[in-house]
């Protein structure tokens, strides 16, 4: 069934903050055929629900210029706030302490509000219609 997975910038638009997210590689290549397959992914979205940590699946940054499938990448419903117990818990979870990943193919990325605002243009009524009828 389709779904609407929103860009992870329109997602910090929404929740008014920085906003965290995780993308995915295969032997360092982003594959979207195949990323239901990735282990650290499996083991990642099993942990988040684990510890009843909202997650969703997300774009990348939007762009008016290039259109992608779906990769798997995902955002999850922390704030970004190294006071934050949750924060911590799954920075420990994903990090080693010297802040290298423990998933070698997974990247730990925050989103600040500040960039994201870039692409609030992108919210306007009717504003990716425009944008499909020109590309």
């Amino acid at each position: 069934m389709p779904s609407l997975i929103e860009h992870i910038d329109a997602i910090a638009r929404a929740k008014k903050r920085d906003v965290l997210f995780l993308t995915f590689t295969r032997n360092g290549k982003r594959d979207s055929s195949r990323y239901e397959q990735n282990e650290s992914r499996i083991q990642i979205l099993q942990w988040l629900d684990a510890m009843g940590i909202h997650w969703e699946p997300c774009g990348e940054i939007a762009s008016e210029y290039r259109f992608a499938s779906y990769d798997g990448a995902v955002y999850i419903d922390v704030p970004f706030d190294v006071d934050n117990p949750d924060y911590l818990k799954l920075a420990a979870f994903l990090e080693y302490p010297d802040g290298t990943m423990r998933f070698a193919d997974t990247q730990f990325f925050a989103l600040s509000l500040k960039i994201a605002m870039k692409n609030a243009h992108h919210d306007e009524p009717g504003f990716w219609d425009r944008v499909a009828d020109n590309f």
